[in-house]
Order: C-alpha cells, then sequence, then structure tokens
C-alpha cells in the first residue's frame, strides 16, 4: 500500500508495500506481453493501485515520438504495429475481472493515415466483446487534432473519453514541446460535442499561478468536460523540467471546491493524484453503468 507523507516542503514521499493484488497485476500484464503506464511514466501510485487490482494499460508499444519535459516514457522511432494487441488487452482485463478499465498510448506521429486511431478503436471494441459488463475510459493523445481519426475512436463508443491539457497555456510550450494547447481542447470540445462523457487533468508545480488554473479550469468546464483531475508535477529523473514549487494540500482543496462551483460533476485533487487515479470511482459518479 501507499501511504503519502508531507515534509515541510509539502514534497509527497511514498511508502511502498508489496501484497498478492499487486503481484497479480503484474503477472498478468507480463504474461500478455502488454505495457503499462504506471511503469513507463514511473506512477507514485503504482503500488497502491495494482494492489487494488488496476493498471492503467498502455498500448500502440511503449515508445513515444514526442519528447515532453514532463514524461518519463522512452522516445524514438517506434516499432511496427502489433495487430494482436487489441486481443491480447482484451484477455488481461477478461482476467483480472476488471469492472472499469483505462486504456492510454504513447503518441505515434509516425502513423500518418491516423495516428494509431484504428488500433485504439480495435481495443475498445474487443474488451467490449470479451468483458461486455466492463466499463472502458480511454486517455488518448491528440492525435495531432485530425477529426476522421478522433471520430474513429468517437464511433467506438468509450464509456470515458479522457485527453489531458496537462498544464496551464502560458507554459505549454516548454512542458510539451510538439503539442498546441488551443488543439487539446479542440480535442475535448469535439468528445462532448459528440456525446461522450468528457474528462482531462492538469498537474501544478511547473511555474503556474493559483489564478491561472482557475482560469483554465472556468474555460474547460464551459466546454462541458465532466470530470478534472489536478495533482502535483513530480520530477521524473534529472533530465525532466524541475519542480517550481510543492502545492500544499490546503490548495488542492481550494481547486476541488472551486472546480465542483464551476460546474464539473468531479473533481479529483491532490499531490499524488493522476488522470487515471482511483479512475474506476470516478466513473460510477458520472455512469449509472458501473
Amino acid at each position: 500500500m501507499i501511504e503519502a507523507k508531507k515534509t515541510i516542503s509539502n514534497k509527497p514521499k511514498i511508502r511502498i508495500q508489496f501484497g498478492s493484488g499487486y503481484k497479480f497485476v503484474e503477472e498478468t500484464v507480463s504474461t500478455n506481453r502488454l505495457h503499462t503506464v504506471c511503469e513507463e511514466a514511473r506512477c507514485p501510485n503504482i503500488y497502491e493501485c495494482w494492489e487494488r487490482g488496476t493498471a492503467t494499460i498502455m498500448i500502440l508499444g511503449d515508445i513515444c515520438t514526442r519528447a515532453c519535459g514532463f514524461c518519463s516514457v522512452k522516445t524514438g522511432l517506434p516499432k511496427e504495429l502489433d495487430e494482436m494487441e487489441p486481443v491480447r488487452t482484451a484477455m488481461a482485463v477478461k482476467k483480472m475481472a476488471l469492472k472499469h478499465v483505462v486504456i492510454t498510448s504513447v503518441d505515434r506521429d509516425d502513423l500518418k493515415g491516423d495516428y494509431g486511431a484504428k488500433i485504439w478503436a480495435e481495443t475498445i471494441l474487443q474488451i467490449k466483446k470479451y468483458v461486455p459488463k466492463c466499463t472502458v475510459e480511454v486517455l488518448t493523445p491528440d492525435f495531432k487534432g485530425y477529426h476522421p481519426a478522433l471520430n474513429i475512436v468517437f464511433n467506438a463508443k468509450p464509456d470515458i473519453f479522457s485527453h489531458n491539457i496537462e498544464c496551464i497555456e502560458r507554459i505549454s510550450r516548454k512542458v510539451r514541446a510538439q503539442a498546441i494547447w488551443k488543439r487539446s481542447l479542440d480535442v475535448l470540445e469535439q468528445s462532448v460535442n459528440y456525446g461522450l462523457r468528457t474528462k482531462t487533468g492538469m498537474m501544478v508545480g511547473l511555474g503556474e499561478s493559483k489564478d491561472e488554473v482557475i482560469d483554465v479550469m472556468k474555460e474547460i468546464a464551459d466546454l462541458g468536460v465532466q470530470i478534472f483531475t489536478i495533482g502535483q508535477y513530480l520530477q521524473p529523473t534529472k533530465d525532466h523540467l524541475a519542480v517550481e514549487r510543492y502545492v500544499s494540500d490546503e490548495e488542492f482543496q481550494f481547486y476541488k471546491k472551486r472546480g465542483l462551483e464551476l460546474g464539473f460533476k468531479v473533481v479529483e485533487s491532490g499531490a499524488l493524484v493522476r488522470s487515471s487515479y482511483h479512475a474506476d470511482e470516478q466513473a460510477r459518479l458520472v455512469s449509472d453503468k458501473i
């Protein structure tokens, strides 16, 4: 299990404990030759989530075509597509008997036709086929803002569509040089307009002000996004962006209160909160299927 401890500087500390749940998820992921963002992105919640029997599965390989300043996923030239990955993913979800699963992926800007959208859609469909009672949440890249690619994913009818805004607009170019902040807003707007339950998240501690965070929350709430997550940025290695400050628990609670006032149905706010942290619990609050 994980327990977050705070120092005077508010930097979260993680206590690690392995259990049978963790070992079961680890074995299932390994046996099905899958990747997880929990491992690749060095998520601080991996021990807690895996012990609970949940994991965020990462499709389309483990090599990303982008090199964002906050992310520890490998960057380079990805390998060829694995056409059987959607089926193996569904089999892993079935073995773990999940009621809710989160699927994410690396960016595949090298796949000029659809940026990997067809594999995304097939993964959703295979999970729905083999585990029909499991709700599917997708945390997607921006697909270069290409609407036909987005529609391929939308048409597979994920129960929750998520795409992260990541940070405030002013520092976006520094945080993720190959992304466009307004393009991410458009992705979220397209999802809402399609009629999907929509979710996004951001990090703090990268140089933003409190007012700037609230402005972002308001802009996103106005789009009709239902779920918003906000967590502390933690530097994964010395080669990544440095932490500008550690946000207090009181400030995180302020963001949660303000976000609910702005109209979000769910706001998950805290130092160790990440996009898929307690995603199953969030889904229950916006869906009558779980």
